[in-house]
Parts: C-alpha cells; structure tokens; sequence
C-alpha cells in the first residue's frame, strides 16, 4: 500500500513546490501594472486608459476560486493566488473609478455589474442547478478553459504592434519571460496533479510567451517608425500601447490563475 501510494504522494509534493513558485511569479505579474497606476495616482487623470482589463481579471480570480472550492481537493494555491488576484484588482479598478472621468466611471460601473454579478452570477446558478458533482466541475472547468483561451488573443494586439512599429517599447522583455515562465511553472503544476483545466490553458500562454520573446530579440535594437497616424495622436498613441501591455498582463494572468488553482483538474 505505502509502495503504491508512495509515487502519488512525490508528485504532489512536487506539483506544492511548483504551485508555491507559481504563486510568487503570479503576484509578480499581477503587479506588473503598478506603475500605471501611481501615474494614475500623480496625475490624478486616467489619461485614457481603460478598466477593462482589470475588469476581466477580477473577473477571471472569481472564476477559478469558485472552481477550486468546487473541486476542494489541492486547491488551496488555487484559492490563494486567485484571492490576492481579487483585492489587487480591486484596489486597481477603485483607483481608476476614482480618477476616471464620468463616461469611463459609467462604462466600468456596467461592467462590473453585467459580468462580475450578471455574468458570474448566471454561471453560479446555472452548474449549481443543472449539473451535480464531478459534471459539475467539468462544465465549469471548460468555462474556464474557454474564457481563458479567449483572453490569451490579447497578445496579438501587442505583438502585431511590435511588428508595425519595429519598436519593442511597449512589450518588456521582463513581462514576457515572467509570463512564460509563470505559464511554464502552470502547465507543470497542473500535468503532475492531472489537471487537464489547468495545464491546457497555460499551453496557449507558453507559445504566446515564446513569440513575444522572439519578437523581442528580432526588434530590440529596431528604432521607432514613426508614421503620420502617430503624430496626429502621440499621447493615445503611447496610452493605448500601455494599456494593450496591462491587458496582456491580467489576460494571461487570468489562465495563469486558473491553471493554477487547481491541482486536479480543472
């Protein structure tokens, strides 16, 4: 019995590790955006900048905690990494609403609204009512998946920027290996425990990972073009390139979370 269960028992002891730097990689990238926001802070003035991907992230943390109390077993870094996702895009979404103009206030005030409660909420109730035990930790695993696959096409605005611009400016090379190695760190964690929810998004995050570092050692000594379209709008130009940087960040944040609750399977 002790000889059989003994390989369970490593593999888990390895997907804690893992999980553990995960964790810390994880809260790295979640406060990836700080800056943004004592500009924000400084300034007093959004400057353009936009609330949805704070919104998506808070969004997303919700999600998978919900899906790690579901499933209860090895989620407790699931739980963990998800609830200090939620306070910090909390804090992140109050400074926005608080220095933002009254369209933008409205606009993220509907947002909270339709998907943090609407959205999350018909979720909640739908695989409460229809679905029973391990059904329902599937279907809400592939909500998951899903939702995480649809963030990870934030990338491309970043990357098809690059390619036009010639410029790495806007894509940090630090940011692109910590989110590769936080979707590597991901991917593993949810392999050892069998987590096909976890792992499966992560791989997505890996190849983006990985093209954004390519990308970056074929421009980093590029110049910036500047074309007739940046001149006519410099300063929505650089917050758009900035804020596309803070999407990519809660985007591939948020399946980096969700691969990393879980420990059995998403």
């Amino acid at each position: 019995m002790a000889i059989s269960t003994a390989p369970h028992h490593q593999h888990h002891q390895w997907a804690f590790m893992i999980g553990l730097l995960g964790n810390i990689i994880s809260v790295m990238v979640y406060l990836a955006p700080l800056p943004t926001f004592y500009r924000v802070y400084k300034k007093k003035s959004t400057e353009g900048f936009q609330s949805i991907p704070y919104v998506v992230a808070l969004f997303s943390a919700m999600l998978w905690i919900y899906y790690a109390f579901l499933k209860s077993d090895d989620a407790f870094l699931l739980i963990t990494i998800n609830s200090i996702g939620c306070i910090i895009e909390t804090i992140y979404i109050s400074i926005f609403i608080t220095y933002a103009p009254k369209t933008a206030r409205v606009l993220t005030a509907k947002l909270l609204v339709l998907m943090n409660f609407g959205l999350f909420s018909l979720i909640l109730l739908l695989t409460l009512l229809l679905a029973k035990g391990s059904n329902r930790v599937r279907i809400l695993g592939w909500v998951c998946v899903a939702f995480s696959a649809c963030v990870f096409a934030a990338p491309l605005s970043i990357m098809r920027l690059v390619i036009r611009t010639k410029s790495v400016e806007f894509m940090p090379f630090s940011l692109s290996f910590f989110l590769t190695l936080s979707a590597i760190l991901w991917f593993s964690y949810g392999f050892l425990l069998k987590d096909l929810y976890v792992a499966l998004p992560n791989v997505l995050g890996f190849i983006f990972g990985v093209l954004q570092m390519g990308l970056y050692a074929i421009y980093k000594d590029g110049t910036k073009v500047v074309t007739e379209e940046d001149n006519k709008l410099p300063v929505d130009h650089c917050q758009h390139n900035t804020t596309t940087v803070d999407v990519d960040v809660d985007v591939i944040k948020l399946s980096t979370m969700g691969s990393t609750g879980e420990g059995m399977g998403i």
